[in-house]
């Protein structure tokens, strides 16, 4: 975390241990070609990419926190302290009803490194997303405007406003998507299984 800590200065950190029944994991090995990936909508940035936040808005161009920024609709401070969206109670709901055959939490690289954790080994497949089927936040943007960051840095280091990925049938998808309003989330299907090299292919 540059620029977080002064020198001899550290934090402690928790964890925690689950127990899940064998037959109940979700280790993607069922996923296959022509399924889909849904994508729950994310807050905004949640915990990651805030060392290139602090560096572009604090450090090169002196912003403060207290700044009115039109393009978020509250101040620069509002939008970097909004709370991380927790989806575990409407995963638990889904998961009742609907088969989740992979789930990744997009956390520390993005959606690039995050999903492809979830495919089976030596599979032969691929995730192909397609970038314009969900809303980026505006605090994206308004990163790589200032910038200049390029298109595979933001999808390597944010979450670009999708913080889960759901792996089902494509048979699935109609109940799912009703379900997830139902539960408050906003959804999209982004993108599919393919025969690929195990990374993501962004169409």
């Amino acid at each position: 975390m540059p620029g977080f800590y002064d020198k001899g200065e550290y934090d402690l950190s928790g964890f925690a241990v689950g127990v899940v029944n064998k037959k109940e994991i979700i280790n993607g090995n069922s996923i296959k070609s022509g399924d889909l990936l849904i994508g729950l909508a994310s807050s905004g940035i949640h915990s990651n990419g805030y060392s290139m936040v602090r560096k572009l808005f604090f450090d090169m161009n002196n912003y403060s926190p207290r700044k009115r920024i039109k393009e978020l609709g509250c101040s620069l401070g509002e939008e970097l302290l909004k709370p991380t969206r927790i989806y575990v109670r409407s995963v638990k709901k889904i998961l009742q009803s609907i088969r989740i055959k992979g789930i990744a939490h997009i956390t520390g690289g993005g959606l690039t490194e995050n999903l492809p954790r979830i495919l089976p080994a030596k599979s032969g497949l691929g995730f192909f997303i397609e970038k314009n089927s969900w809303k980026i936040q505006g605090i994206f943007h308004l990163i790589q405007s200032m910038g200049a960051v390029r298109d595979t840095e933001m999808f390597k280091t944010f979450n670009m406003g999708i913080g889960m990925v759901l792996v089902i049938n494509k048979s699935d998808a109609p109940m799912l998507m009703k379900k997830l309003k139902r539960l408050g989330e906003t959804a999209y299907i982004i993108g599919t299984v393919g025969k690929g090299r195990g990374g993501v292919e962004y169409v």
